[in-house]
C-alpha cells in the first residue's frame, strides 16, 4: 500500500470511528446519564436533550459525505475488493436513510409529542440509534478487513 492510500485509508477509517464513537457515546453514556439524572423531570430532560441534539444534523451529514468520498477514493486508489466497497456502501446508505427519518421525521414528532406520546418515540430512537450503530461498525468493521485483504 504506498502512501497516498495509507492516508486516505486513515482518514477513511478515523471518520466512521468519529460517527461510530459519537452515536455510542451518546446511546450508552449521555442518554442514560440524562435519564437517570432527570428521572422525576420528564419535561428538562426532554428540552436538555433537544438542545444538545441541535444543529447536529448538518454536521454528521458532513460527516457521512466524507465518509463516502474517502471510500470511493480508496476504491479508485486499489482497485480491489471492489464487493466490500459495495457492501460497505450499502450499509452506509442503510444507516444513512435512518439519520435521514429520524433527523427530518421522527425528531421533529417527537418535539411537539405529548407527555404520553413521548415514551413510543424515546424507545423508537433508542431502537433507530442500535441499528444504526449496528450498520455503521459493519461497514467500518468491512473497511478494516478490506485493508488486510489488499
Amino acid at each position: 500500500m504506498n502512501a497516498v492510500t495509507a492516508l486516505v485509508a486513515i482518514a477513511h477509517a478515523g471518520l466512521a470511528a468519529a460517527w461510530i464513537g459519537g452515536m455510542t457515546y451518546s446511546l450508552f453514556v449521555i442518554q442514560p446519564k440524562l435519564k437517570k439524572f432527570y428521572a422525576a423531570d420528564e419535561e428538562s430532560r426532554e428540552a436538555l436533550t433537544t438542545v444538545i441534539a441541535s444543529g447536529n444534523r448538518w454536521m454528521v451529514l458532513g460527516l457521512i459525505a466524507a465518509i463516502a468520498l474517502t471510500g470511493v477514493g480508496l476504491l479508485l486508489l486499489t482497485h480491489t475488493n471492489w464487493w466490500i466497497h459495495a457492501l460497505k456502501a450499502a450499509l452506509l446508505l442503510a444507516a444513512t436513510t435512518i439519520f435521514w427519518y429520524v433527523s427530518w421525521h421522527h425528531w421533529p414528532h417527537r418535539v411537539f409529542a405529548t407527555s404520553t406520546e413521548r415514551p413510543a418515540y424515546q424507545g423508537q430512537l433508542r431502537l433507530l440509534a442500535t441499528v444504526m450503530l449496528a450498520l455503521t461498525s459493519l461497514a467500518f468493521a468491512l473497511g478494516v478487513a478490506s485493508v488486510h485483504l489488499t
